[in-house]
C-alpha cells in the first residue's frame, strides 16, 4: 500500500511497553498489517524493565507525556489555554466532573488534562484521525479530555477486572456516552458495559476478543511426558486478585496426601515476598519455584514443560495466558469468574471450579493428576481448536479497522481512508 495513504490512528497506554501488556504490542503490529499508521503514545514507561526484544523495539516507537516532567505539561496546558481558551475551559469543566466522587481527587484530573494538552499537538503532527486508549481508567479520561480539547474522536478497550470494580468512580458512563465506540474483550466484559452505560449508547459496546500472533498456533504440538513429579505452571503477576496464595496452599495439601506436584510460578510482583514466605512456611522450596520476569519464549516453554496452566483468579477479565495455554495445547484449571467461561469449557478443554475455594481447588488439580496423559492431550487439542477460532490476531485486528473505518466514514470532516488490507 502506498504510505502515503495508510491510515493513521494513535494509540494511548498508561504504561506501554510493559511484560503484561503483551497482547496491546500485538494488536498494534496487526493493526500496522492491516493497513493503518499507528502513533503509540503513553503517560509512562520509558525507563520501565523490559525483558522482551520486541518491547524494547515498540519503546523506542513510544512517545512518553511525562518523560519530560510536570514543566512540560504545565507549559502544554498554557499554549493551549492561550491558542483555544473557550474549549480549555469547555475540556477543564469536564476534568472537574470526572474529579467529582471519582477513584482519585481532583488534582489528578487536572493533571489528566494536562496530559491531554501535551497530546493534542502530537496528534495533530502525526495526523491522526482517531485515537484508541486501552483500558477504561486514566488513559480513556485522558483520551476524552484530548477529543474535549479538539482533537480526533476517540474509542477504548475495556479489560477489567478494575473497570467492574468501581464503574462510577471511574464516569464509565461518562466514557462511554462521549466515545465514537467502545470495546470489550469478552461477552461478560460487555454485560458489565451494558450495566452502567446508557440505554442509547449500548450499539456503541461491541466484543473484539484480545488475540494471539500466528507464532503461538505454529509451535508443533509438543506431547506431555510422564514424571515423577507432574508439573503445573501459574503465568501472571503475583498479586492479590490472580491466587497464588491459595495455589500454594492447595499444593501443600495434595503433597500432605501423598500426591505428588511440582508448580511453577512465572511472573514477578508485588505480592513475592509473602509467597516465598508461605512456600517457606509450608516447606515447599523444593516443589514451588517462581521464575520472576521472564520473555514470551521463556514463558511458552514452561506451559510446554508443563502438563496444564493453572490460574485460580479471583477476578479477571479474559487472561491472554489462557488463549497461549490452548494455542500451546495444554489444558487449563482456572476459576469460574467473568469472561473465563466462553473460552475454557470443562471436560472439553480444562477444568473449572469456584474462586476463592481452596479445597474445590486441590479437587480439581487431585482430578487433573489422575487423568491419564493421552486424555490431557485429546483435551489440549480441544484446546487449541477452540482458540485458533476465537483468537486470532489478525481476525480480531480486522474487526477494530473496521470500526475505526466506521468513524472515518460517519464523519464529514475526516478525509475517506483505503479499506483495510483483506486477510489472507
Amino acid at each position: 500500500m502506498d504510505k502515503t495513504k495508510r491510515i493513521k490512528i494513535a494509540y494511548l497506554i498508561n504504561q506501554y511497553p510493559k511484560v503484561s501488556h503483551s497482547f496491546i504490542r500485538r494488536e498494534i503490529l496487526a493493526l500496522e498489517r492491516q493497513g493503518f499508521d499507528v502513533q503509540r503514545i503513553a503517560v509512562r514507561g520509558w525507563d520501565g524493565e523490559l525483558v522482551d526484544d520486541e518491547d524494547l523495539r515498540e519503546r523506542d516507537r513510544t512517545r512518553y507525556v511525562l518523560q519530560n516532567g510536570m514543566a512540560s505539561l504545565l507549559a502544554a496546558s498554557m499554549r493551549m489555554l492561550a491558542a483555544s481558551p473557550l474549549r480549555f475551559l469547555h475540556a477543564l469543566r469536564l476534568a472537574l466532573k470526572m474529579g467529582w466522587r471519582a477513584d482519585r481527587p481532583w488534582p489528578f484530573h487536572l493533571i489528566y488534562l494536562a496530559e491531554a494538552c501535551r497530546i493534542v499537538p502530537w496528534l495533530r503532527e502525526f495526523g491522526a484521525f482517531h485515537l484508541h486508549a486501552h483500558f477504561g481508567t486514566n488513559s480513556a479520561e485522558v483520551a476524552m479530555l484530548t477529543t474535549a480539547l479538539g482533537g480526533p474522536p476517540y474509542s477504548f478497550t475495556v479489560h477489567g477486572p478494575e473497570e467492574f470494580d468501581k464503574p462510577e468512580f471511574l464516569g464509565i458512563k461518562e466514557k462511554v456516552s462521549r466515545a465514537a465506540f467502545v470495546v470489550a474483550i469478552s461477552s461478560f466484559g460487555r454485560s458489565q458495559l451494558f450495566r452502567w452505560a446508557r440505554y442509547v449508547d449500548w450499539p456503541k459496546v461491541h466484543v473484539v476478543h484480545c488475540g494471539l500472533e500466528p507464532v503461538f498456533h505454529a509451535v508443533p504440538a509438543v506431547p506431555v511426558v510422564p514424571t515423577a513429579a507432574p508439573r503445573v505452571v501459574c503465568v501472571g503477576r503475583l498479586c492479590e486478585q490472580k491466587g497464588q496464595l491459595l495455589l500454594v496452599n492447595a499444593v501443600s495439601q495434595l503433597l500432605r496426601k501423598g500426591i505428588e506436584i511440582e508448580l511453577v510460578l512465572a511472573g514477578d510482583g508485588e505480592m513475592r515476598a509473602e509467597l516465598e514466605a508461605l512456600i517457606t512456611q509450608r516447606r515447599l522450596q523444593g516443589r514451588v519455584r517462581i521464575t520472576g520476569w521472564i520473555s514470551s519464549d521463556q514463558v511458552r516453554a514452561e506451559i510446554l514443560a508443563a502438563r496444564a496452566l493453572v490460574l485460580p483468579s479471583f477476578a479477571e477479565g479474559l487472561p491472554v495466558v489462557i488463549m497461549e495455554a490452548m494455542a500451546l495445547r495444554r489444558p487449563v484449571l482456572t476459576t469460574y469468574v467473568a469472561g473465563i467461561p466462553e473460552l475454557v469449557h470443562p471436560g472439553e478443554n480444562g477444568w473449572l471450579f469456584p474462586a476463592g475455594d481452596v479445597d474445590a481447588l486441590a479437587a480439581a488439580l487431585e482430578e487433573f493428576l489422575l487423568t491419564p496423559v493421552a486424555i490431557l492431550e485429546s483435551m489440549g487439542e480441544a484446546g487449541y481448536q477452540r482458540v485458533l477460532e476465537r483468537h486470532s490476531v489478525d481476525i480480531e485486528a480486522a474487526k477494530l479497522a473496521q470500526l475505526f473505518c466506521s468513524v472515518q466514514t460517519s464523519n464529514p470532516a475526516i478525509a475517506p481512508a483505503p479499506a483495510p488490507i483483506p486477510l489472507v
